[in-house]
């Protein structure tokens, strides 16, 4: 006999709803029995479904979960929960593209820690349980031992071997159309020159420097670097359209602020610097000490004088010069050449003695007389009026520059680093004067006796009559 909830035989049943497995059966949930009871109501009358029992039903589902939530929240305080707050974006770490990789993912050195030397890698402590490794090529000369500080540069991390790989600062990269992106550093070696720059080679990838980029310097012959191997930076880089353009000015220009200011951290008046000439003008040449260029005049060159500076230097010459002046604000420099050698100046009272003949070569002539220089570095002056006995009306009607001339000492001023010289041949009979004694116990001269003879001439006697008899 067919029981009676079967809903095939029951026409009660008929129209109900299927119960759901899932539906929890248990007789203690008073709940589910409920909203069972209510749905089968709804399903059998749908002409009456809508707001009038749609609402009820809803409004006491609200009722009862009012209700239960509001005994559960009994006695809670919001106040004595702390809300943490949200974590602030570091304001140094700038966001990182998703994807991004080599060089420009991760800008800036990082200081590691040399851990030890493996074949021709060397494995770097990073910190933080963190290793990398670079190659050891990378280094010029001796490899730094274990324990050693350096500035490494994060270039990529491969997840295969689960390995940091890292690179020296300023370093070139092994490149590819994967890594290749603008601002990473490449090694190029210059194949041949093109319309408006050079045709390079990196790494197998052909690429192009344009001249201006080729040296800080403006460049006449780009030939002159063909098969030399420069370290540049990669400006673009297009995979599809096979373009790369690279620029070796923009690395030294880089390297070079940075090695201005180490240099102007260390640099006070009175050192002695090396450096190179970087351009030569009429008035001087601008000298490179590291990053930092200054001025050295052509009257701060050499004790003699010089006509043009390229008589004693020429751009590109390694020369030790001295700091005479330093304006930080306007970051100047002034340097000093002839300051390294001994002054011509210091015995010149013992070489020329006052009265003295002596030979030298007429160096300038001037509107007041015109200058011999005795040796190297020390010049007398002929005043226009010891030139000749007679009137001078132009000083080159007595003499002419390159002229043989014998002089004659008069005055020696060695902290003035002046000597008065003349032309005049020496009196017969005439005798040097001696200095004059500057001593203050000196005897003062008797004084003129009175006169007895009046004078003549003049108008005498005011009161007279200058015109007598009239």
């Amino acid at each position: 006999m067919p029981e009676a909830n079967d809903h095939s035989t029951n026409p009660a049943a008929a129209g109900s709803r299927p119960q759901d497995p899932r539906r929890s059966t248990d007789p203690e949930s008073p709940r589910d029995a409920e909203i069972d009871e209510a749905l089968e109501n709804a399903l059998k009358n749908p002409a009456d479904q809508g707001a009038t029992s749609e609402v009820p039903l809803k409004r006491m589902w609200d009722e009862e979960l009012d209700a239960e939530l509001e005994a559960a929240m009994s006695g809670f305080d919001p106040s004595t929960f702390e809300v943490a707050a949200p974590r602030a974006k570091r304001a140094d770490r700038a966001p990182v593209a998703k994807g991004d990789r080599g060089q420009e993912a991760r800008p800036g050195p990082r200081k590691g820690r040399v851990i030890s030397a493996r074949g021709r890698s060397l494995f770097i402590d990073l910190g933080g349980k963190s290793e990398g490794v670079i190659p050891i090529d990378q280094f010029e000369g001796e490899i730094p031992a274990p324990g050693t500080d350096i500035d490494v540069i994060v270039d990529h991390f491969d997840r295969s071997e689960g390995i940091v790989h890292l690179r020296l600062k300023g370093a070139a990269i092994e490149a590819n159309w994967d890594n290749l992106r603008e601002g990473v550093i490449v090694e190029a070696r210059v194949t041949k020159t093109i319309k408006g720059g050079v045709e390079v080679d990196v790494d197998g990838i052909r690429g192009f420097m344009p001249i201006s980029q080729i040296d800080l310097n403006r460049v006449e012959d780009a030939a002159d670097y063909i098969n030399q191997k420069l370290r540049a930076i990669v400006t673009e880089a297009n995979q599809r359209e096979k373009n790369l353009v690279i620029s070796r000015r923009e690395l030294l220009e880089r390297e070079r602020a940075e090695l201005r200011e180490k240099t102007w951290a260390t640099l006070e008046e009175g050192q002695t610097r090396e450096g190179v000439v970087r351009s030569v003008k009429d008035f001087g040449a601008f000298v490179d000490i590291g990053g930092v260029d200054g001025l050295l005049p052509i009257g701060e060159m050499s004790w003699a004088r010089l006509a043009k500076v390229e008589d004693l230097i020429r751009p590109g010459d390694q020369v030790t010069v001295k700091v005479l002046r330093i304006n930080p604000t306007e970051r100047k420099v002034t340097f000093g050449l002839k300051q390294l050698q001994p002054s011509p100046w210091e015995n010149v009272e013992d070489k020329y003695a006052r009265g003295a003949m002596i030979k030298g070569k007429v160096s300038k002539l001037m509107d007041f007389g015109a200058f011999v220089e005795l040796e190297p570095g020390v010049e007398g002056l002929i005043h226009i009026t010891e030139l000749s006995p007679t009137r001078v009306r132009r000083v080159s009607d007595i003499v002419q520059p390159g002229q043989e001339v014998e002089v004659r000492v008069l005055r020696v001023e060695p902290d003035a680093k002046r000597i008065a010289l003349s032309l005049l041949p020496l009196a017969k009979g005439f005798e040097p004067e001696e200095e004059e004694d500057d001593d203050e116990d000196e005897t003062p001269r008797p004084p003129k006796p009175e006169r007895k003879v009046p004078l003549k001439g003049g108008l005498g006697d005011r009161d007279a009559d200058p015109f007598p008899g009239r």
